[in-house]
């Protein structure tokens, strides 16, 4: 096994705030090889963006506290000071951000944007740095950009402007590229050229990528390896084939079984997970997903652990024994294989039966 690139060992983030503290995140254990991509999925407010934005050092706020540590290159980016930090940002580690509109500055034009950051990296003349700037517009497939380099963000479309953001980040050509939801509010065709864009500079330049995502669709599209995330903890992780073809944590099986597939009968309904996200101040005892799950039995009373129940480098973080899984499994992704069309408890599989 290659060394990782990136080791995130028991990240914990918390916010002070008036009705009690936010465990936003809560032992998050992560690594990210040279190279590779890794898939982070879940509903929103999951930790997922916390998460990279904590491995960022880009969260100030005095009301939040951190615990864990999170290893670059053999160091503990937690522990720098923020001009070394500073120094990591964008030659290290770069971030295309969620939203390119309020990421880019509106006041100074897109190439002078670009040009800053790799003259705070790099010693390179002002005319150096602008035919750079130049050069990834054109890369990233922004038409004359020559031209568009003295533009304004407000001149871009939502697709271009994104493509903005992705080559700033990519212009001090960094070891980790962090895209957290880089296709949200983008039709499907841009996000197909966007995605191919990732993979080609990935392919191009041996970049590891971190894509943060709540569409299945595309971790599938892109990524080596998967993690899932629910109520701030990973709740299961593995191979991008084991967790599409053999996911072992309810909670997958209800993002997979909320993708319409075209391979298979419409059914009448899309299937939905029943409830919603728990509060990150008070989360239930035991298992966070167990008030929604239609699998919950006596021992979900148990905060349960993440580990390696297969023995072939699958985690998850699950209660049921994995012989008992199979057939739930199915049901949860396959709901056209019985007559029942949502989650709800079948009388088969009630939480006695779970326990025998």
């Amino acid at each position: 096994m290659a060394e990782p690139l990136l080791e995130v060992r028991d990240l914990k983030v918390s916010f002070r705030t008036e009705d009690g503290t936010v465990n936003a995140v809560d032992g998050v254990s992560l690594e990210v090889a040279p190279g590779e991509t890794l898939g982070i999925v879940g509903e929103s407010g999951s930790g997922k963006s916390v998460t990279m934005m904590s491995v960022m050092r880009l969260i100030n706020d005095p009301n939040a506290s951190f615990e864990g540590e999170v290893i670059y290159k053999g160091r503990d980016l937690m522990t720098l000071s923020q001009d070394q930090i500073r120094d990591i940002r964008g030659s290290g580690i770069a971030m295309i951000f969620q939203d390119p509109m309020t990421s880019l500055n509106p006041v100074y034009r897109v190439g002078w944007q670009i040009e800053e950051q790799i003259r705070a990296h790099e010693k390179v003349s002002k005319q150096a740095a602008r035919a750079r700037a130049i050069e990834l517009l054109g890369a990233v497939g922004i038409p004359h950009p020559a031209q568009r380099v003295d533009d304004y963000q407000h001149q871009f479309s939502g697709g271009m402007r994104q493509r903005v953001m992705i080559a700033m980040a990519v212009s001090c050509s960094p070891d980790l590229l962090i895209a957290d939801e880089p296709t949200t509010a983008l039709d499907v065709t841009i996000q197909a050229q966007i995605l191919a864009l990732i993979k080609k500079l990935r392919d191009d330049f041996g970049t590891a990528v971190i894509l943060i995502s709540h569409d299945m669709g595309v971790v599938a599209d892109i990524a080596d390896r998967v993690a899932v995330m629910y109520a701030g903890r990973v709740v299961e992780q593995g191979s991008l084939r084991g967790l599409f073809y053999d996911a072992q944590h309810p909670y997958t099986w209800g993002l997979l079984g909320s993708i319409a597939r075209l391979d298979r009968p419409r059914p009448r309904r899309l299937t939905a997970i029943r409830g919603l996200p728990p509060s990150l101040i008070r989360l239930p005892e035991g298992c966070a997903f167990g008030p929604r799950c239609p699998y919950r039995f006596d021992r979900c009373a148990e905060v349960p652990l993440l580990t390696d129940k297969l023995g072939d480098g699958h985690l998850d973080a699950c209660h049921l024994d994995p012989e008992q899984k199979k057939e739930r499994r199915d049901r949860a992704i396959r709901p056209d294989l019985t007559a029942r069309q949502d989650l709800a408890v079948p009388q088969d599989l009630s939480p006695e039966g779970a326990e025998q």
